[in-house]
């Protein structure tokens, strides 16, 4: 079986390097690559947007520097990006910013070139169901769904950019200070959250307060591509999309079935000839729509409740007049972010690898190279809760992944002290012996009665189907013998598995950042990151 193209691509299996090269791991990749971006500079009327929009933010000498020298030839970034989710989202929001740090210093050091990390606010998304809400963890070990209750979120169509919180986020701050409000550094960080997280404030400009103070030291640079300022400098790129729209599906089509073909799924779904970008017909803060062609000339707004449809002229003149009304898509802000930016490496979560292996076609439609492509770090917090669960259950943190029922056998049977077979051995013994039992009987029966045939097997049936009943009973028994190893299970895989999936994924930093001290928590994250290395590591707050 074919694994996901991320982890394909981890493993270096040849059929996903065909697709995206892993030039990261290279030095002299990694040279090639800042060499190319280093003959590209950033637009004067994007430096001054971006000066603008960086000096709204927490102070740092830091970026000042970094605004200083992206106005310099031969300057490279290394760029990041994420969904505004909120209180920062999902720890690897974390990971990006700092894996982004961490490799723009290693490319500086490796080129001698000055190379500056920037964070990419990935504001003209509209999924508000994906950011309204964290997941925190608490000292119990169970979760937390912290969320902004707004009205009609799943309905929301507009940019993330325009999403004001609301009265809604004062509830969520409440929320954690009493999940965490009895930590140790909790009033450092809820303090932050508090002074960022205002109902006036938008989800975007309350997200970018918060990280840019924990990562002022390290100057990390921020750019909002959703700007009135910048709307024009966007529009070439939304020029090429619309009226190339067809060759480029078509070659994007291309790609996905050779990626099919190669035993890989497509990560996003590419429309016949369709642009990649998103059209607002209301208002530049509303809703926005993908187009189809419906014609020649015409295309059709997808979703749009009265079935809107929108002529080529239309869209050429609004692009003219109003380009703020035009959005990118997945497959296009990459374009976007290195036209604006001279990019040496994009650091992304398995998504956005999966993106980029689609995106080859577009790059070379543009006639622009693609970036460096580096996993960002992962990592699984294993704090000091978690290292005595681990010590008292004896095991490790890989083994605590195991299914959870599997997980709980095994802990009954090493435990016991009278030994007790695993439930699957028991049903296979015992219809083992049964089975062969009846095979044997079997024979001299039909040589009897032929039409005996159908009684064995409805009784091999039976029996097979009460064994099994047995066993699984037998098998609970086993698992729940022990209630306080069950608890223990239950609230370690709270911690590193919520839900079953990563830690990462799921929990938000608030509950660390509250054990252990926000910019303690980022430091301890920053030191751990190895550069352009996509391996999970164990971090011990």
């Amino acid at each position: 079986m074919t694994p996901s193209f991320p982890t394909a691509w981890l493993q270096g299996d040849p059929r996903a390097l065909a697709f995206l090269p892993d030039r990261f791991r290279h030095r002299a990749a990694r040279a090639e690559a800042a060499a190319a971006a280093s003959t590209r500079s950033v637009p004067p009327a994007l430096l001054e947007v971006l000066r603008a929009q960086n000096a709204r933010l927490a102070p740092s000498p830091a970026r000042a520097r970094h605004l200083e020298e992206l106005a310099q030839p031969g300057t490279t970034v290394v760029v990041t990006g994420q969904q505004m989710g909120l209180f920062l989202g999902p720890l690897f929001t974390l990971y990006k910013a700092a894996a982004a740090i961490v490799a723009a210093r290693k490319l500086r050091e490796e080129t001698g070139r000055p190379c500056v990390p920037v964070f990419w606010l990935q504001t003209e998304d509209h999924d508000l169901p994906e950011v309204d809400h964290c997941f925190v963890a608490s000292p119990r070990g169970a979760r937390c769904r912290v969320s902004l209750d707004l009205p009609d979120a799943a309905l929301s169509r507009a940019p993330i950019a325009h999403q004001k919180l609301g009265p809604g986020v004062i509830k969520a701050l409440e929320s954690l200070r009493a999940e965490l409000g009895a930590e140790p550094q909790a009033e450092e960080h809820l303090s932050l959250l508090e002074w960022a997280y205002r109902p006036e404030a938008t989800l975007a400009e309350a997200f970018t307060e918060v990280l840019s103070t924990l990562f002022a030291e390290e100057g990390l640079v921020f750019l909002d591509p959703r700007d009135a300022r910048l709307a024009p400098l966007a529009a070439p790129i939304h020029r090429l999309s619309l009226e190339h729209a067809s060759s480029i599906s078509a070659a994007l089509t291309q790609r996905v079935e050779e990626l099919t073909r190669a035993g890989f799924s497509e990560q996003v779904y590419i429309r016949p000839g369709a642009p990649l970008g998103f059209f607002s017909p209301d208002e530049v803060d509303g809703a926005r729509y993908r187009l189809d062609p419906t014609g020649p000339e015409t295309w059709n707004l997808v979703g749009h409740p009265r079935g809107a449809t929108v002529t080529t002229a239309q869209l050429l003149r609004a692009l003219e007049h109003e380009p703020l009304r035009f959005t990118t898509s997945a497959l296009l802000r990459p374009l976007l972010q290195d036209t604006w930016l001279p990019t040496a490496a994009y650091v992304g979560g398995p998504g956005e690898v999966s993106y980029f292996a689609q995106l080859a076609p577009l790059y070379a439609h543009a006639g622009l190279p693609m970036p460096l492509v580096v996993p960002r770090a992962r990592f699984r917090v294993l704090d000091d809760r978690a290292r005595r669960l681990l010590h008292k259950l004896g095991l490790t943190a890989d083994e605590a992944g195991q299914p959870r029922e599997a997980l709980l056998t095994k802990l009954a049977t090493r435990d016991a002290a009278e030994p007790y077979e695993p439930a699957g051995t028991v049903e296979a013994r015992l219809f083992g012996a049964f089975s062969a039992e009846l095979d044997a009987l079997g024979e001299s029966m039909l040589k009897l009665d032929p039409r005996l045939l159908d009684a064995l097997k409805r009784t091999r049936g039976t029996v097979r189907a009460a064994v099994s009943r047995l066993s699984a009973r037998y098998g609970r028994a086993l698992a729940l013998r022990d209630e306080v190893t069950t608890e223990r299970v239950d609230r370690l895989r709270a911690m590193l598995l919520p839900e079953g999936a990563p830690q990462e994924r799921i929990h938000g930093m608030a509950y660390h950042a509250c054990r252990f001290g926000t910019r303690a928590f980022t430091r301890q994250v920053l030191d751990a990151c190895i550069p352009f290395s996509g391996d999970l590591q164990d971090l011990m707050p």
